[in-house]
């Protein structure tokens, strides 16, 4: 499961799918409507929020609108709350993290949209998430 602190922008379109799944199993976890998953570390920013589900039904809202964005049909009727304005801290350390990570990902499996991000140096973040300074978070599960 990742639930990416990039902006969807930057998102292939496997990934932008990809996203949207995970973060609709987050939403049923926060909503414990499943008993998986309830201790990945991907939730513990969104389960620290006063209003988990929300805050997940936000990042939702996110992907969704992206998704508009590029001509794709996202159901939010799966998402089961209204759009509310949410504000999640992130670090730049984590957003940096992710973004090296996600540009390998890119390299692999989607060449192409590898290219059309190479010279990004300043990754925006998901709407939701407002930076802050910071190291790469203690619950991520660092790769490469």
């Amino acid at each position: 499961m990742r639930l990416w602190t990039v902006h969807p922008r930057y998102l292939d379109a496997k990934g932008l799918v990809a996203a949207w799944r995970e973060a609709l199993l987050a939403l049923k976890v926060l909503r414990g409507a499943t008993r998986g998953y309830r201790h990945h570390p991907q939730l513990i920013r969104f389960q620290a929020h006063r209003r988990p589900a929300v805050a997940i039904a936000a990042f939702l809202h996110g992907l969704a609108d992206e998704a508009e964005r590029r001509g794709y049909r996202f159901d939010r009727r799966r998402i089961v709350a209204r759009r509310t304005r949410v504000t999640i801290r992130e670090t730049e350390g984590q957003l940096r993290y992710e973004w090296l990570h996600l540009k390998r990902k890119l390299r692999i499996r989607a060449p192409e949209r590898a290219r059309e991000v190479r010279r990004v140096t300043a990754p925006a973040p998901h709407p939701i998430f407002r930076l802050v300074a910071g190291e790469v978070r203690e619950w991520e599960k660092r790769t490469g």
